[in-house]
């Protein structure tokens, strides 16, 4: 990897960024500002650092929201425009022609990060939801803490081979080929009110597989619940008469 020599020295807003000794391009490096000579003392301020993520070739800077997903929920309220403004899209991600929808620049805003359950929590809390079901792997992250909010248990649902112990699966179609979704027998019972929790909806292949295997054993699926939709893929579509909730599209 390329190193960038020591005397190199930013400018970025009347302040000067000095890169450490032997840093290597590619990884994120925390920046130490140093006051302009310029700029009055007086005038200075403590700044967040500046992060370069490893995976883009954007020049250092902070992520701006012209890079983020828009917002689909009430506009008027303030926490909904956070949310968005924290998920980064990133082109060309897994494969050329995805726009990836990055989750994991929210998870690192503590703020958005919360506003993100309290808004779930918010919706769900008088539905008498008593099964909160995450899809992996990125509903584990969002399903547990609204299963606690709500007084509700977290049942995951889980790629094949994953459980140990007795499963009941449910085979669903992807865009090229199939996959499997699991969940521990007597996880849930007959009559019991489920949501179903995902990051994302695309097709809603792994969404109409979780509604699926929760209605073979009885429970009623209540509400998917997404972070980010994809509209032009439809997904909701797959859903049938279920209702889909999302905060950002």
């Amino acid at each position: 990897m390329a190193t960038i020599p020591n005397s190199l020295v930013l400018k970025i807003s009347g302040a000067k960024i000095v890169l450490p000794i032997n840093y290597h391009s590619g990884n994120s490096v925390k920046t130490k500002l140093l006051p302009n000579p310029k700029t009055p003392i007086a005038s200075t301020r403590k700044t967040s650092p500046i992060y370069r993520p490893a995976n883009t070739t954007r020049p250092l800077q902070q992520i701006k929201s012209s890079h983020m997903a828009a917002q689909i929920v009430d506009s008027a309220d303030n926490r909904i425009s956070r949310i968005s403004s924290s998920i980064r899209v990133i082109p060309d991600f897994p494969k050329p022609g995805i726009m990836f929808q990055d989750i994991t620049t929210l998870l690192l805003d503590p703020n958005a990060f919360k506003d993100t359950i309290d808004l779930f929590v918010e919706r769900y809390k008088d539905k008498n939801i008593n099964v909160v079901a995450g899809i992996e792997a990125r509903g584990f992250i969002f399903g547990p803490p609204i299963a606690l909010a709500i007084g509700a248990k977290f049942v995951p649902m889980r790629k094949p081979k994953k459980l140990p112990g007795e499963v009941i699966s449910e085979e669903y179609s992807l865009e090229y080929g199939t996959d499997t979704m699991e969940m521990h027998v007597g996880a849930v019972q007959a009559g019991e009110r489920a949501l179903v929790v995902d990051d994302l909806i695309a097709t809603g292949g792994t969404l109409s597989a979780a509604i699926r295997l929760l209605e073979r054993v009885g429970v009623v699926v209540v509400e998917c619940a997404c972070v980010i939709e994809l509209p032009e893929l439809k997904g909701r579509n797959r859903l049938g008469d279920k209702p889909l909730f999302v905060l950002v599209s």
